[in-house]
């Protein structure tokens, strides 16, 4: 055959090429295979114990029962009445489980905006208490799979008190544990605006770890986005990636703050919801600053909560009207979340904030049908796309569409995780549960070979 091509040309546009290429996998090494929450429940660190999330578990499922006790009336509040009465009841009976089993999936003990501005004090004896309590949950095994802590931003005005509480808190809950953390323990920096202030976070870790004998980069944070100036620097520029890469590979996720970014874009508290044009934005401009980095995304809150204006008084109830004014006001912040939260999955932000236990049955009502809805298109996606790819790779031929077939993986990671799918569903892929749970399309290939 006739060619152009000279071998040493092609031998040096392609030592140049594979150099860029090895380059450009190094920046972005892929995003995190770890499990992802679908929320993050904040609460302040002055009514935090040992059992907050039993606690939750039980306010929760009152909730549900109170005001929607079948599926039907659940779907009715959702505005989901011509939807599957058969699906909705799976969905119904499976956020029964889960918030039986674990209605809290992330929670994290708030010295911020739910905590306040108090005296140095008074938020000494929290920073202490909290860890107490948090000691005390890991010796009854009551905490939930992943818990942190949110301090209070590294800026001028508040980076001392910040740094205090940290300290504090990290310190006690250390000497009590003998130098043990709770699983998936993360640190939570606030309102960040410049790289500097992840640098001296990790400077800060490095001291704590040294002196309370932890192995270098135990200790993880993430940080929240609720500044136009984390989303574009004075230069222009997005300054996310540069937050990560000043975390030295401690940080595990950024979290979006609805309501302080919606503010600082000038928009009245009215129109600050999640849905704002101006958040949808903000977050794609983070998917697009740190997709490809092992980085995990979280959406922001609801602050409507599902709570009734009426209490019954000590051995009183409540009038039938008074029952109804409550559950109008109930269904009516049900469904605002409710919409919130899939506005977040149909927009690739599979994490949340949640600040109520009443809160919890919609985030999982959300969720689950999210995954439900797609179980069997993704299904059939799934294992069309493992045969195909399968026979290419016995072929010989070179398979690069890896990143599909991931994605289609990650959807039953996740629904598997948060209880929305169960194992005998996810086998409907043609996988097997260990294949599935090994996080990875590319593994599962190379075993099929």
């Amino acid at each position: 055959m006739k060619t152009t091509f000279k071998p040493e040309l092609v031998s040096s546009v392609l030592k140049d090429l594979h150099s860029a290429n090895r380059k450009f996998v190094m920046q972005y090494p892929g995003g995190s295979h770890d499990r992802q929450p679908v929320h993050t429940v904040y609460g302040g660190a002055q009514i935090f114990s040992s059992d907050t999330a039993k606690k939750m578990s039980g306010v929760a499922l009152k909730n549900l029962k109170e005001y929607a006790p079948d599926a039907k009336s659940l779907m009715k509040a959702l505005g989901e009445e011509n939807g599957s009465v058969e699906l909705w009841s799976k969905i119904y009976s499976r956020i029964e489980k889960k918030l039986q089993d674990e209605a809290v999936e992330d929670f994290r003990i708030d010295y911020e905006d739910g905590y306040g501005t108090r005296p140095d004090a008074e938020e000494d004896g929290h920073a202490e208490s909290g860890a107490l309590e948090v000691a005390k949950g890991m010796a009854q095994n009551s905490l939930p799979p992943f818990i942190g802590i949110r301090i209070k931003p590294f800026s001028e005005e508040c980076h001392k008190r910040s740094l205090r509480t940290l300290d504090i808190f990290l310190t006690t809950l250390l000497s009590q544990t003998g130098g043990k953390l709770p699983e998936n323990f993360v640190v939570t920096l606030p309102k960040v605006t410049h790289a500097e202030q992840c640098t001296a976070l990790v400077e800060l870790f490095e001291v704590l770890e040294k002196n309370n004998n932890l192995s270098l980069g135990t200790l993880k944070f993430e940080f929240m986005v609720e500044t136009t100036q984390s989303i574009l620097n004075f230069e222009g520029c997005s300054p996310l990636r540069g937050f990560v890469e000043a975390g030295k590979g401690r940080c595990t996720g950024a979290h979006f703050g609805t309501y302080d970014y919606t503010a600082g874009c000038g928009i009245t508290a009215h129109y600050q919801t999640m849905i704002n044009p101006v958040c949808d934005f903000a977050k794609h401009v983070m998917q697009v600053s740190l997709m490809g980095l092992p980085v995990l995304l979280s959406d922001g809150a609801t602050n409507v909560m599902p709570v009734g204006p009426h209490r019954a008084g000590e051995g009183k109830g409540l009038t039938p009207t008074q029952q109804q004014e409550n559950q109008a006001v109930v269904h009516r912040a049900w469904k605002l979340s409710y919409n919130h939260i899939r506005h977040s999955l149909a927009t690739g932000f599979y994490q949340g904030w949640d600040l109520h236990p009443a809160q919890l049955p919609i985030r999982y009502a959300a969720t689950y049908a999210f995954f439900l809805e797609a179980l069997n298109s993704a299904s059939e996606r799934l294992r069309g796309f493992v045969e195909k790819a399968a026979k290419a790779t016995l072929l010989g031929d070179v398979f690069d569409d890896a990143a599909t077939g991931q994605g289609l993986l990650n959807f039953f990671l996740r629904a598997l995780a948060c209880g929305a799918v169960t194992p005998e569903e996810a086998m409907r892929t043609g996988l097997s549960i260990e294949e599935i749970q090994s996080r990875s399309f590319m593994r599962i290939l190379e075993k099929r070979r």
